[in-house]
């Protein structure tokens, strides 16, 4: 190249560069690179480490050491300084050697931190190399470690430096934790495996063209990055579709997924605590409403194995006595593995299902394969708090339920003392395990409440006998029929016996009438935007009732009506009173109503509880699929590829 048409080159990126620079001052946003110095101020360094020379991708160099040339560039990298002077000669003889014969040999120099790189010799070159095009410069760098904490762009950080360590890649940033293993995972390669240059150089090049793809799609728009997109498109294709698929193929994935990549974008899906209207207001177009649904169920195992399958397949039944010819109803079973599950919902889609219910959460992952692939179905998943605006999510507020049963447990326990079984530590377990705990204060301010899980090993109805511990909430009644008062809350004796006294339970008829005769009455609304929408009802709704017993004491049974129809008409909250958690911190000084959100995240225990939340280490192999999947600490959780019951 010669040297006027190195000029040439000056020009075009200074006009680019002013162009840069005015953009960002009308924006008031900073118009030059970022100074890693600044950025440092006050932040504790672990330490500083030389690691040597590699090829960074472009796109991680996004600022400089120190100050001394900041102004001569834009945010980019394009410079800012007029032809004639010093700077712009060096920039144009850089500019001739990379063009021509010579290149640009020598590696730059560089800090990096959190991911960024920060170049303290060789921005000329940086900004000739990023003009031109290169996609990955050779820069001998430092790396620069901050202090280990819980902080989410730390811990993100250093689960990077272990995934850079086996795979020698900077290629992909997430800024979430969790997201290196959950891509491993999807990649086959074991977490501790140091990867083999065939493996980077695959991600590389596969990586390459999905980034590419997303954003001529519009992915620039959404609040996410490439890499975080890439974990959805993951949930529905193999990582080997990436190199199987041609260009036109991967586009067409992309934009079947672009719901799901801006739902999953959003803070948080909206949560419907509430029933929505079934019934329509009159319109011209009355005449198009459908006179008739086909319904599918599909079921882990089945009715006579499963009592929360027996639960939802009474909701069936419910479903077809009140709307009779209105609708159609398959039900499928023993969608036990992924394989299974997959093809009972094709099945059901080939059957003519226009509305698909899948009854646990581990059917998350197939249901939101099959609304990818069937976007004329509607699919609902019984599950809580997932950000797939394809697939509808439902489950109960079952925590208003356990205040009243709480509150039974304060009255009856005689020593004070009250024994709770928990679950798994997911989303609403905890708002539970508290509501339970503040029903249990109101009726006896003496009482506590110790926390044992079924999740870990042990018996904790036998370790709860021995340590005299005789009024005991277990497991929620899946059934609103006899023997339910097996489950819930009761008392034991000195024998083991039980005494029934109240028991949750669980009504979905309910929810699936409603579903139906939102469809019927075209009031059905989630279909046509890109949220994420989770149905969480409680007792207002008629999805869940407390089953309570005959033999309960009559001031007490008369308290747990009360409490019973508060709940229902909205002048009871279990958590508009003054809440401390086991750390002393101050929730609630009983003068407000706790947000939904705070109540689906609780992560702690009222003062009164005696006990912890398991991580997810302690638990039982058996329970830790559901944790991943609905855990309130999911995103810190080892990934798996698929999750199997």
């Amino acid at each position: 190249m010669g040297k006027e048409d190195a000029i040439i080159q000056y020009q075009n990126a200074l006009k680019q560069g002013l162009k840069e620079y005015r953009e960002c001052v009308s924006r008031e946003i900073p118009p030059h690179p970022p100074v890693l110095d600044e950025l440092l101020e006050g932040v504790d360094i672990n330490a500083i480490r030389y690691i040597g020379e590699d090829e960074i991708p472009v796109e991680r160099f996004v600022g400089m050491k120190s100050a001394g040339r900041t102004t001569a560039f834009s945010p980019s990298f394009l410079p800012l300084l007029e032809e004639h002077s010093e700077f712009a000669g060096k920039w144009i003889s850089l500019c001739q050697a990379h063009l021509g014969e010579t290149g640009i040999r020598d590696a730059l120099i560089s800090y990096e931190y959190l991911g960024n790189f920060y170049v303290q010799e060789g921005n000329k070159r940086l900004s000739v190399l990023k003009f031109n095009g290169a996609t990955r410069i050779r820069t001998a760098f430092y790396r620069v470690l901050p202090k280990e904490s819980d902080e989410t762009q730390i811990k993100a950080y250093y689960e990077f430096l272990d995934f850079y360590q086996r795979s020698g890649l900077y290629d992909l940033r997430f800024e979430q934790p969790g997201g290196y293993a959950k891509l491993t995972a999807c990649m086959g390669i074991p977490s501790d495996q140091p990867w083999t240059e065939e493996q980077r150089r695959a991600l590389r090049s596969r990586f390459f063209y999905f980034k590419k793809v997303f954003y001529e799609l519009g992915g620039d728009s959404l609040p996410m990055q490439p890499e975080e997109a890439l974990l959805v498109w993951l949930q529905v294709h193999s990582y080997d579709d990436l190199a199987a698929l041609s260009i036109t193929q991967l586009k067409k994935t992309l934009s079947e997924m672009w719901r799901n990549f801006q739902s999953t974008a959003d803070a948080e899906p909206v949560v419907r605590t509430q029933a929505p209207p079934t019934e329509s207001k009159p319109s011209l177009f009355h005449l198009l409403k459908p006179n008739h649904v086909n319904v599918a169920f599909v079921h882990q195992r089945d009715v006579s194995t499963s009592s929360w399958t027996a639960a939802h397949d009474l909701g069936r039944q419910h479903l077809e006595q009140v709307m009779g010819s209105a609708v159609t109803v398959r039900s499928y079973d023993h969608a036990d593995t992924p394989e299974q599950a997959n093809a009972l919902l094709e099945q059901a889609v080939a059957d003519g299902a226009e509305v698909i219910f899948t009854t646990t959460p581990q059917l998350i992952g197939a249901s939101l394969k099959a609304s990818v692939r069937h976007p004329q179905v509607r699919f609902l998943n019984c599950s809580v708090h997932m950000p797939y605006s394809t697939v509808h999510t439902y489950y109960c507020r079952i925590y208003e339920a356990k205040f009243i049963t709480g509150a039974i447990a304060g009255a009856i326990a005689d020593n004070n003392r009250i024994g709770y079984v928990g679950s798994y530590p997911i989303y609403g377990v905890p708002a539970s395990i508290n509501a339970f705990a503040l029903g249990a204060r109101m009726t006896n301010p003496r009482a506590v409440v110790e926390l044992q899980w079924s999740c870990l090993p042990g018996n904790p109805l036998q370790s709860f006998m021995e340590r005299g511990v005789y009024v005991v909430s277990n497991r929620d009644a899946p059934v609103g029929q006899s023997g339910h008062m097996a489950y819930g809350t009761y008392q034991m004796d000195r024998t083991g016996q039980l005494v029934p006294l109240g028991s949750p339970v669980w009504l979905w008829g309910k929810f699936y009438e409603n579903v139906v005769r939102s469809i019927l009455s075209d009031t059905w609304d989630t279909r046509q935007n890109s949220t994420a929408v989770n149905d969480w009802w409680g007792l207002s709704s008629g999805v869940i009732d407390v089953a309570l017993s005959t033999s309960l004491p009559s001031g007490v049974l008369s308290l747990a009506k009360i409490l019973r129809q508060g709940l229902r008409d909205g002048t009871i909250d279990p958590f508009r009173s003054r809440i401390v958690t086991q750390s002393g911190q101050i929730i609630n000084e009983g003068s407000r109503t706790l947000s939904t959100e705070e109540i689906l995240r609780m992560d702690w225990l009222c003062d009164h509880v005696i006990g912890s939340i398991p991580s997810y280490e302690e638990l039982l192999p058996i329970s830790r699929p559901t944790v991943q999947m609905l855990g309130i600490h999911r995103e810190g959780i080892p990934h798996l590829q698929e999750v199997t019951p």
